[in-house]
């Protein structure tokens, strides 16, 4: 765990979330600044500071998130759903801990940002 990680402290249930889903690999919780009427997040508890630190070794943690993503929007009542990573700051990273965001519930536009 990075000691002063947000996430990594949220995963770890020090600091509280709305968890909508949780497993020995990864948690789900709603984000605090939905940009859509659905919009979750799902890390980790492995600390990975964004996609460009999956390695061959924990490649299928990646595939996992992706995994969850469906499960945890059929959970959520959303068929249709954009999934986003961003690797880094100028990507619109914020926190340092790899994420998914899931955002559904509405039509998405094309191009994003």
């Amino acid at each position: 765990m990075a000691t002063e990680c947000l996430f990594c402290k949220i995963a770890a249930g020090d600091i509280p979330a709305e968890l909508i889903f949780e497993d020995d690999q990864v948690v789900a919780f709603r984000d605090i600044s939905p940009q859509a009427p659905v919009h979750f997040l799902i890390i980790p508890r492995k600390h990975l500071a964004g996609p460009a630190e999956i390695v061959e070794e924990n490649e299928a943690l990646a595939g996992h998130m992706i995994r969850v993503a469906g499960v945890v929007a059929k959970k959520e009542g959303i068929d249709d759903f954009r999934l986003v990573f961003n690797n880094g700051a100028e990507a619109g990273q914020t926190v340092f801990h790899i994420h998914l965001h899931v955002l559904g519930g509405r039509a998405m536009t094309w191009p994003p940002g």
